[in-house]
């Protein structure tokens, strides 16, 4: 071949190379008409689905056997429990007092949550399941949206709610199981927003999540390196509170009863009752590759000490931000080792902080990435064994951190 026309296929080959790398590097064939058109799809795809679980359910009864609303069942039950008097750490009772109402082979929902949790539950049991259901729903997912809504305008991200939420895949994954998730990311959510405007009700939003307290293991790290006393102090006080509560109404028996139940919960985690596939933390995806529990382990603690060190290197000597805190709620799924795909709700404000920023490369698609991720990972742990969470939070994380660490204090409209 002449050297003029091997110079002429090299310079092709590397142009095609560029404009492939740029295809996903910067994506700017991705605009906002293409985005829209794609979240209409998938917005399609998630309320077609859960027409299909309710259209083709009997009795309540979804087509693989499963109530619907599945972990609902759970809180429903403690809520029953408690107005009757009966101790909603009582495995055996607990069991039983499910049972009277849905029995099915090799089903159980376990009741994990602390104490705190169990003022919540006690209305429930007012009601029967299914209209509790549509009510719990119908109150965390307004809450949720409200939160979304704040940071929506917060940013002058100008995309339609509706549209956002019921493309967003944990959104779905959510409502079907009838969980906690939305009401733990709307009090995260909004505190995150409000440490620098509402510093009090900041606090007292963090003190009631940890009604899930896995969840917000970042946030007195990040409150400590930007000395915001006056959220710490609110927080302390609210969950102190909310402690006094549970225990002046179901004495101080209920904590020694909650932490046996918490030991149990460290076995199903650990040999996988839940499903790996489902879950979504460092440690589940090392489970899930057939890595001892030890081993798994030590990736989950490699992980959460990568991800809170981040965090104190983009905060120290800084002020807090609220770049900082999308960064904090983005490294919340990945510091703990029990968190599930439906947890992923959370994403939603972090993602919204990214979008009302201009993207830089490679962000737009780790955003698309992370919020699409829902979709899939769960079929792609059961019939792959491939744990993709992980695989695109941690440079999601990354991206946020660095953000927030090349940022002065940002002007937030709330």
């Amino acid at each position: 071949m002449p050297v003029r026309a091997l110079v002429d296929k090299c310079s092709a080959d590397l142009h095609y190379q560029r404009v492939g790398v740029d295809f996903f590097r910067r994506m700017n064939w991705f605009g906002a008409h293409r985005a829209r058109v794609y979240l209409s799809l998938l917005a399609t795809v998630n309320v077609v689905v859960v027409i299909f679980l309710v259209a083709t359910s009997r009795h309540g009864v979804d087509r693989n056997g499963f109530l619907l609303g599945t972990d609902f069942l759970s809180f429903w039950t403690a809520g029953h429990m408690l107005e009757a008097g009966a101790n909603p750490y009582d495995v055996a009772a607990h069991i039983a007092a499910q049972q009277r109402y849905f029995t099915a082979p090799h089903s159980y929902t376990a009741f994990f949550y602390p104490p705190t949790f169990l003022p919540l539950c006690a209305p429930l049991g007012w009601l029967p399941y299914f209209p509790a259901l549509v009510a719990w729903l119908m109150a965390t997912g307004a809450g949720y949206l409200a939160v979304a809504r704040l940071w929506l305008q917060a940013l002058a991200v100008n995309w339609p709610l509706w549209l956002l939420a019921l493309a967003f895949p944990p959104v779905v994954v959510t409502l079907s199981h009838g969980q906690t998730a939305f009401l733990v990311a709307a009090l995260l959510g909004l505190g995150t927003l409000w440490v620098g405007p509402r510093p009090v009700l900041a606090g007292v939003c963090f003190g009631l999540a940890t009604i899930k307290p896995q969840f917000g293991l970042l946030v007195p790290l990040v409150l400590l390196i930007t000395r915001e006393w006056r959220v710490i102090v609110a927080a302390g006080a609210t969950a102190a509170l909310l402690g006094l509560a549970a225990t002046a109404a179901l004495g101080p028996h209920v904590w020694s009863d909650w932490l046996v139940v918490s030991r149990e919960a460290q076995g199903v985690l650990e040999q996988g009752a839940v499903g790996f596939a489902k879950m979504a933390s460092p440690f589940a995806a090392a489970r899930l590759l057939g890595w001892s529990i030890p081993l798994a382990y030590g990736v989950q603690i490699v992980v959460a000490a990568g991800v809170a060190s981040a965090l104190a290197w983009a905060g120290w000597r800084r002020p807090y931000t609220l770049a900082l805190g999308a960064a904090m709620l983005a490294g919340a799924p990945l510091v703990t080792p029990f968190v599930l795909d439906y947890d992923l709700v959370l994403l939603a404000f972090p993602l919204i902080w990214l979008a009302g920023q201009t993207f830089r490369p490679w962000e737009k698609l780790i955003a698309g990435l992370a919020f699409i991720i829902a979709l899939f990972a769960r079929s792609a742990g059961e019939h792959l064994g491939a744990p993709l969470v992980p695989l695109v939070l941690i440079p999601l994380f990354a991206i946020l951190v660095a953000r927030a660490r090349g940022l002065g204090v940002d002007q937030v409209r709330v």
